[in-house]
């Protein structure tokens, strides 16, 4: 493995933990305080390892709702991942599945963004591997100690601090670096905007899974469009 993409990967990274620490905080404090306890935090984190979905489980559960409920709150909440393993795909297509199935438990919206962004048809297939679990490891392990502070120091934590503020600042992060062009914004403004109508309209599971689809058809229409126009 090349030490060199290793330590890019986590300097992609590195960054954005400024929003994933908090909202790991958020994460470990939230099941102990609906009296879940530490373990089922610690839980969430290792076979989760997804902020909102672990949310949207342990507020299923603290309802009282089932287990299998729950799940299925959680992984609807995930669809995006499908999107982005169906980007990952053509570039992993030829690495050993033990490879694959490890890049599909550490991904997150992070890895995604970093990997995407800077792998390509032209670069070296062997630094592609290296460069994402610099990153996604360096995620990984700084979410759990987030997630185990947050469960010991739940009580600790005055109920006024706004610690929310670090779910929509994670991918805020990952937002505004990528809008560089008008197809980037007309997409992130279609996706935002029809996200929040579907929540308001009461598909709070299902809203990021359509933010996600009506933001990359508007983006591939404005870019289909702009191509037109300067043939």
């Amino acid at each position: 493995m090349q030490l060199s993409e290793v330590r890019a990967g986590a300097a992609a990274i590195a960054p954005m933990l400024v929003g994933v620490v908090p909202f790991g905080l958020v994460a470990g404090a939230t099941p102990v305080s609906e009296g879940l306890g530490v373990g089922a935090a610690m839980g969430f984190a290792t076979i989760v390892f997804a902020g909102a979905s672990q949310l949207a489980a342990i507020d299923v559960l603290a309802d009282g709702g089932s287990a299998l409920v729950a799940v299925v709150a959680a992984c609807t909440i995930n669809l995006r991942m499908l999107l982005y393993s169906a980007s990952l795909a053509p570039f992993l297509a030829k690495e050993p599945l033990r490879r694959r199935l490890a890049v599909a438990y550490f991904l997150t919206d992070q890895a995604y963004a970093t990997s995407i962004t800077r792998w390509s048809a032209e670069d070296d297939p062997g630094t592609r591997l290296p460069f994402y679990f610099g990153g996604a490891v360096l995620l990984w392990a700084s979410w759990q100690l987030s997630v185990l502070s947050g469960a010991l120091l739940s009580d600790a934590v005055p109920e006024s601090l706004p610690l929310d503020f670090a779910i929509p600042l994670v991918f805020l992060v990952l937002l505004v670096p990528t809008l560089v062009s008008r197809p980037a914004v007309v997409a992130a403004a279609v996706g935002g905007l029809s996200a929040v109508v579907a929540a308001e309209l009461g598909a709070d599971e299902l809203s990021i899974l359509v933010g996600a689809l009506a933001g990359i058809a508007a983006g591939a229409f404005t870019e289909a469009r702009a191509e037109r126009e300067r043939t």
